[in-house]
């Protein structure tokens, strides 16, 4: 588009531009109109699915020497920094897919690794593309004997997901050609190593935090199969786990594949934009995750069930709420203004788990929490409905692993995702290296005074 009169330089030679506003009412059926109030001049910026580019800001200015206006969008509520193809998510309506697919449908049907060749390659499997898949993931679940002591020589009270972010990181070490990132088959030999060796560094963790000796794989078993093999193997010879609790993980897994540009999807993008190995940028994500807003929510909602103790306590504890002096943990989301649709499977699969754990004794807590809260004005009126987390935390505790863990069951199954983001930056010609401009608000220019002259 060309440049309004006396706007100059913008300084983006290969960003879309605005332009003065014409009386062709056709030349403006997609751009926005924008009038300078400062100016007088009316600009029109281009629409491209219901985004305005943020560059074309830049010709909106005062004086050819101004270097025009930005967008100032504090953590991203309203601006897309990527175009994806991976994951679709309308948080009006509740619905999530990847690839197309409906998560519901997914959840049902397929598998952790079906679901995770879906998100990595863009398509569902043939029988014969899923056995070479499985195969090839199923037996790059071993890890170098330097990596046990490498977990060996944290405390004994470790965090698993510290203990995970610096392993993760170390694998970069073992695998020279991983930097190799514009090679297809280099690039895709890391991919299934860490889709692979995920469970098994979560699994060293965790059996390190508690002094009990390492399980190493076992490729007989499914990839839920296993982690729960290496995680809670004792003295049997041959661990079978219980189908039902080895189906409910896998699903939960499919869950937490991906999740379109949360927190730790933008860390993993925006380092990868920096072309390190991807066992870096895996590590970067994971710390992301590792945040108690991220990774630990649903620690903080076992947290409130068990402050509040009882189901006759739920009604004070609501009228906290409201009051503002407690926070309703596991309600509301980001992106989600309806039902989160994970949380409609999860509450299903979790009654299959307490028919074979018991039931949660915090579980008539949180569904008389769901009750009043879905039935006030108060929540609804906000849109404040039940999300992943909420039910997460219940099944993940019944099973019997430990809160520290639940924060590595997040990181698993979403390095598929991670990956697949990953790629797709890499191979989008639009991506450069993430450098997010800033408004100063510090000290104007001053001098340098001597100590003795400083008050």
């Amino acid at each position: 588009m060309p440049r309004p009169a006396n706007a100059g330089n913008s300084g983006s030679q290969d960003a879309p531009a605005g332009r003065i506003a014409t009386n062709d009412r056709s030349a403006g059926r997609d751009t926005l109109s924008v009038t300078d109030n400062r100016t007088g001049r009316t600009y029109e910026l281009p629409i491209e699915n219901g985004t305005v580019p943020a560059a074309a800001l830049r010709d909106i200015k005062t004086a050819p020497d101004d270097f025009g206006l930005m967008s100032y969008d504090p953590a991203f509520t309203n601006t897309a920094h990527c175009k994806s193809r991976i994951t679709m998510i309308d948080g009006d309506k509740g619905i999530l897919n990847y690839r197309g697919y409906p998560i519901e449908q997914l959840a049902e049907h397929s598998t952790y690794l079906e679901v995770a060749y879906l998100i990595v390659h863009g398509e569902l499997p043939t029988r014969g593309q899923y056995e070479e898949w499985v195969f090839s993931i199923t037996h790059h679940t071993f890890l170098h004997e330097n990596m046990k002591r490498l977990i060996e020589a944290f405390r004994y009270d470790a965090h698993p997901m510290g203990i995970l972010v610096s392993t993760v990181g170390a694998l970069s070490t073992f695998y020279s050609e991983a930097k190799s990132i514009f090679d297809p088959e280099a690039r895709r030999q890391q991919m299934v190593r860490l889709i692979a060796k995920m469970p098994t560094l979560a699994a060293f963790a965790y059996r390190a935090s508690v002094g009990m000796p390492f399980v190493y794989p076992d490729n007989d078993l499914s990839y839920t199969g296993n982690f729960l093999n290496m995680l809670f193997r004792m003295a049997e010879s041959k661990y079978r786990p219980n189908p039902v609790l080895e189906r409910a993980l896998d699903v939960l897994f499919i869950l937490h594949a991906d999740h379109e540009q949360n927190c730790s999807t933008l860390a993993m993008r925006a380092v990868g934009s920096s072309h390190p190995d991807p066992y870096s940028s895996v590590a970067a994500a994971v710390a992301a995750l590792y945040g108690p807003l991220h990774g630990g929510a649903n620690e903080m909602v076992l947290r409130m069930l068990k402050e509040i103790g009882s189901k006759d306590r739920v009604p004070g504890y609501i009228q906290r709420v409201k009051q503002g002096q407690v926070r309703l943990m596991g309600f509301g989301h980001r992106v989600y203004k309806n039902y989160d649709p994970r949380a409609r499977i999860i509450k299903q699969i979790a009654d299959q788990v307490f028919e074979v754990t018991g039931r949660n004794p915090l579980l008539d807590i949180a569904l008389e929490l769901e009750r009043i809260a879905l039935q006030d004005d108060y929540f609804v009126s906000r849109k404040l409905y039940p999300n992943v987390d909420f039910y997460s935390g219940l099944i993940y505790q019944s099973m019997k692993f430990p809160v520290e863990t639940f924060p590595v069951l997040f990181a698993i199954p979403r390095t598929a995702g991670w990956l697949a983001q990953w790629e797709e930056m890499l191979l989008d010609p639009e991506q450069k290296i993430a450098r997010p401009r800033q408004v100063y608000t510090g000290s104007p220019r001053r001098d340098y005074r001597s100590m003795d002259d400083r008050m």
